[in-house]
């Protein structure tokens, strides 16, 4: 038998940052998070340590981390869901968990609660009486976002949450983190259990807030997804931040190769050349293994012919990789 408790947080007065230009729109200060657990309370645990990160407005800005890292325990310290043990941190210039702040805050949990018996519609309508959102401001609001996250308007009146799929229960879950139209929205997991549509469809509603000008912050483990949506990412892992910056700033310095296909020639000669070499249907492929000249030289002579040679840098799920094994992190899922 074990209970969960947090440790008391500090009591220093959180000070603002200092102005600037263009302030932040979230900003932490080496937050730290601790539980006491066990019969007695006497053992602890820190699930986040020394976490200072930025975001600034407008920007679409992607947490990765294996599970267990401290993904959600840093999205609820922002989020004013739980407290900081020691540190502190800002969301719209307010010091974390301020109410006139999270007016302006939309979310998305990972496992977001529906009422099963209520429509797509009812629960909308919910959620905005929540936020006290006038009823002629609801008649347009409403049908608005439900086009955005592609659910039909008649399904979402009719037809209660019950019967929804994974993926309809994430659009309506979406819609109901921009009912307020926030500033600053906060997804956790939005990909979680969507098929390949569904997972494109997000993509492309993400992008699209992005356009509008908010500021999305969101954790993922899907990491083809945040190469393609993110401004800026951070890496967390073990509860400590372990690297943050623009893809070009993590993935540019890092060895790039060229990936070449082409057809003919020797399949031995080329195994010997070339990384990861496949071929199918009378053609092949591979990452290149030495001097690009010397390679072209040597296709010409074993009589193949070079159909593309494209020059790559690291994946993003190589470099999340990478980072973790050279800090002796388990990686497996």
């Amino acid at each position: 038998m074990s209970s969960e408790h947090d440790v008391m947080p500090s009591m220093s007065s959180p000070q603002p940052p200092e102005q600037s230009e263009q302030q932040p729109i979230v900003q932490t200060f080496s937050l730290q998070k601790t539980y006491r657990t066990g019969f007695w309370l006497n053992k602890t645990i820190t699930s986040l340590q020394d976490c200072s990160v930025q975001v600034m407005p407008g920007e679409t800005f992607g947490l990765l981390g294996p599970n267990g890292a401290g993904k959600t325990t840093l999205l609820k310290l922002l989020l004013g869901i739980a407290k900081p043990t020691v540190g502190r941190g800002f969301v719209l210039g307010r010091p974390l968990g301020d109410r006139t702040a999270k007016e302006q805050i939309g979310y998305l949990p990972e496992n977001a609660y529906f009422y099963d018996y209520l429509t797509g519609w009812e629960f909308l309508k919910f959620a905005a009486g929540i936020f006290q959102i006038p009823n002629s401001v609801q008649k347009r609001r409403i049908p608005e976002l439900l086009d955005l996250v592609g659910l039909d308007r008649k399904t979402a009146q009719k037809k209660q949450m019950r019967r929804y799929s994974k993926g309809m229960l994430q659009r309506v879950g979406m819609a109901q983190a921009l009912i307020n139209d926030p500033q600053l929205v906060f997804l956790d997991e939005p990909m979680s259990g969507l098929d390949p549509i569904g997972r494109y469809q997000m993509r492309e509603i993400i992008l699209s807030l992005k356009e509008k000008g908010k500021t999305v912050f969101f954790n993922s483990h899907i990491l083809a997804d945040v190469e393609v949506i993110c401004d800026r990412i951070a890496i967390l892992a073990q509860g400590q931040l372990i690297c943050e910056g623009t893809l070009d700033q993590l993935l540019g310095s890092q060895t790039q190769h060229y990936q070449v296909k082409g057809h003919g020639g020797c399949s031995e000669a080329l195994t010997g050349l070339l990384k990861d070499y496949e071929e199918q249907a009378g053609q092949w492929h591979g990452q290149l293994q030495g001097d690009p000249q010397e390679f072209v030289s040597k296709l010409i002579q074993m009589e193949g012919t070079l159909i593309e040679m494209k020059l790559q840098r690291q994946s993003l799920e190589d470099f999340f990789i990478q980072q973790l094994r050279q800090r002796n992190i388990y990686t497996s899922r």
